[in-house]
């Protein structure tokens, strides 16, 4: 058995640690776009690294976690850095888990290899995957003891619409798609306690509703910053006390500034979204 799936501190741990160390509930993701890098590395994909490094170390006392999205490396050849990436994460920010984007959704055999590429090649805590096949696209990463997979459930893109907020006439209920899924992974689904749910910053009554279906699983929630969500809305609809939630913001960080300061700039909007985050969190804490 390899080394990642004998870990002692689970992702859930870690998240809630970085979540205490940090004074933060900010993701921190990391979406390389050669073309919209500042102007010396702009349009050089053998930068990628060097970039997204300096975002790390300009904010890795800000977030509670970091995450990369596997698409921005490969469309550029640029897996190896990812690769490095990941190792350096681990090297500055220990106490910060590696959430890769992937959002994998195969079966069998096929997603047997993922969770390897995922946990194994990359070394990342947790993953995004697609539960569109089933249980069965999800069991073999939950082999990886104490690493954690983020279910899509209720995600920010208006096309969400077209099958997450659709009834399920044979269910119980009849919940939404989207309720289900959250139920499914707060209860039969969730034999390791590894499971996590996406749900978007931009439906925030529906980060509501996820919550109250799944109390305690740990929310990833995109959307803030570049693509609109309100963050205040988001910490008050899904962040509860044990109920760890990590809200991603990617170009609003990354590309902050197109100068020699980009790091720099990158840091300042970390902060300030991290400020946001923690006082919305303060104010749910006090009700």
């Amino acid at each position: 058995m390899s080394q990642s799936m004998t870990q002692s501190t689970t992702f859930i741990e870690m998240l809630g640690a970085a979540e205490r160390q940090n004074q933060s509930l900010l993701c921190v993701g990391l979406d390389p776009e050669p073309a919209k890098f500042p102007a010396k590395y702009k349009g050089d994909a053998s930068r990628i690294f060097e970039f997204c490094a300096a975002i790390v170390d300009a904010t890795a006392d800000l977030a509670i976690a970091f995450k990369p999205q596997i698409a921005y490396f490969a469309a550029h050849r640029a897996e190896e850095q990812l690769e490095r990436l990941v190792r350096h994460i681990k090297n500055v920010a220990p106490a910060v888990p590696v959430i890769l984007d992937s959002k994998r959704g195969d079966i069998g055999a096929t997603a047997q290899q993922y969770a390897i590429e995922a946990f194994e090649r990359y070394g990342a805590d947790a993953v995004t995957l697609s539960p569109f096949m089933g249980f069965d696209s999800v069991t073999p990463y939950l082999k990886y003891h104490g690493k954690g997979a983020f279910l899509l459930c209720r995600t920010s893109n208006p096309g969400g619409d077209d099958l997450q907020n659709q009834r399920l006439a044979s269910v119980d209920g009849q919940p939404l798609l989207y309720e289900h899924v959250a139920s499914l992974a707060n209860g039969p689904w969730n034999i390791n306690g590894q499971l996590g749910l996406v749900v978007g910053a931009t439906y925030p009554a529906e980060i509501e509703r996820v919550r109250a279906v799944a109390p305690t699983l740990p929310l990833l929630i995109p959307g803030v910053g570049a693509q609109g969500g309100d963050a205040v809305a988001t910490v008050r609809a899904g962040w509860k006390p044990g109920a760890p939630i990590a809200v991603n913001s990617s170009r609003a960080i990354l590309y902050a500034s197109a100068g020699d300061d980009f790091a720099e700039a990158a840091r300042r909007e970390a902060i300030k979204t991290r400020d946001v985050l923690e006082s919305a969190r303060h104010e749910s804490q006090q009700k």
